[in-house]
């Protein structure tokens, strides 16, 4: 469950990833062609976009979103719909979807620390 909110910022990471991806030279590549113009082959350079590296760079990244959605998905239905009790799914949602400590989920339900600390351990067993 902690690592919740690192997926769910790895997955906005990856997006401004997806997002940029190609700009600047990151994805030019070269190669070398033999030129028989001239009746032997001359070395050329080619210079240009990497298009097979691209796309494999795009579908990796697509893939891990996914997966890592799959996941988040995973987690936040676990708390909506297998915790009965309206408090501990309150309490749950606040400090692991929301990342708030666990004096700031006491003060905002009108409880001490050390309770929303055994809610969380009681069910966590």
């Amino acid at each position: 469950m902690g690592s919740y909110r690192s997926m769910k910022q790895e997955i906005s990471e990856i997006q401004y990833a997806l997002a940029h991806l190609g700009e600047g030279d990151s994805m030019l590549g070269s190669s070398v062609i033999n030129d028989y113009r001239s009746g032997y082959p001359v070395p050329q350079t080619i210079v240009g976009v990497d298009w097979e590296r691209l796309e494999w760079q795009k579908k990796h990244y697509e893939k891990r979103i996914y997966v890592l959605q799959e996941q988040c998905d995973a987690i936040e239905r676990y708390v909506e719909e297998d915790i009965a009790d309206s408090l501990t799914r309150r309490i749950f949602r606040m400090y692991f979807l929301e990342g708030r400590t666990q004096k700031e989920i006491g003060k905002f339900i009108h409880m001490d620390r050390s309770t929303v600390s055994r809610k969380l351990n009681a069910l966590a067993q």
